[in-house]
């Protein structure tokens, strides 16, 4: 067999190495990922699913600087299989060909991929295995500039009081039920906070307090899941769950931080509202700060109804 025609059927990740151009790229791969999804141009393909299997290689330009065993500074593979579940949910398609565009595009969308081999194979269709690849570049990229692929979510401010409150299960009852996923910021108990004297070892045991009231929120309603990091929250939110804001890890890696204080809660998850371009912030038991850059709505613990 020529190389050429081995190459052919090789892995992606061969072809990848094979016709990469000059200068180190990392590469993330995902192989033999098999869905069942109905597909197909013809009458006996509908209504009726098949398996098609997935193999899907990113390139993706090497980190500078250290890794900190980050996941918010690379390309998670959650992404590869996000991008395949929401382009086959988006409708039913006749072509793998159009299939394979639509994940390659997605995941071009993300700042670190550079180029995307996309195979997909029919396993039911035959005594072998039926398939497309195709090879796509950021360079050829088309970006529609009114596409906005972040999720916009609801973002609500729960003072103590409402945490204790009898009327918190259904709060969270009529939130989870809106359209946008929802995210919860607290503040920190009222529990005595030590004090260092020091700002900078402060400003951590603060961000700590507010992350210890996060847990004891999630522990009144197990819905609640505690997130730290925006790789967990893109995930959280796209899959449903309702997400409690622990801050720690996005304040402290902030290039441009917030100016409020942790003591200050809301006014910072005001800020980190803003960076959802949220339209609105609801805040639960709270009085409102000024100059934020999202409007907030206050709604007294008292009121059962938002």
């Amino acid at each position: 067999m020529s190389s050429e025609i081995r190459l052919a059927f090789a892995h992606p990740s061969e072809r990848s190495e094979a016709t990469a151009s000059r200068g180190p790229l990392d590469r993330i791969s995902l192989r033999d990922h098999v869905v069942e999804v109905e597909i197909g141009a013809f009458q006996a393909e509908r209504g009726t699913t098949q398996r098609i299997c997935f193999n899907v290689v990113v390139e993706v330009m090497p980190l500078t600087g250290p890794i900190d065993d980050d996941v918010d500074r690379i390309l998670s593979y959650d992404r590869v299989t996000e991008a395949i579940a929401r382009a086959l949910a988006e409708e039913r398609l006749n072509l793998l060909e159009t299939l394979a565009a639509r994940v390659a595009e997605l995941i071009l969308h993300e700042p670190q991929a550079v180029r995307v081999f996309v195979r997909i194979e029919k396993l039911d269709r035959g005594p072998g295995a039926l398939g497309v690849e195709i090879v796509r570049g950021r360079d050829k990229l088309h970006v529609d500039q009114n596409e906005d692929l972040r999720p916009h979510p609801r973002l609500v401010y729960l003072s103590n009081a409402a945490i204790d409150s009898a009327h918190l299960k259904g709060w969270i009852d009529q939130l989870e039920h809106r359209e946008r996923p929802l995210i919860i910021c607290v503040g920190a108990s009222s529990l005595a906070v030590p004090q260092t004297g020091h700002a900078m070892t402060q400003r951590r045991i603060d961000l700590l307090a507010i992350e210890q009231n996060a847990w004891r929120l999630a522990a009144r309603d197990l819905r609640c899941k505690v997130v730290s990091t925006r790789t967990e929250l893109d995930w959280a939110m796209k899959n449903g769950q309702i997400c409690v804001w622990a801050p720690s890890k996005i304040v402290l890696d902030a290039v441009d931080g917030p100016s409020a204080k942790p003591s200050e809660a809301v006014a910072l998850a005001a800020w980190f509202a803003a960076t959802f371009e949220a339209g609105e912030m609801l805040v639960i038991g709270a009085a409102l700060p000024e100059g934020t850059e999202v409007p907030l709505r206050a709604v007294p613990v008292e009121q059962a109804e938002l």
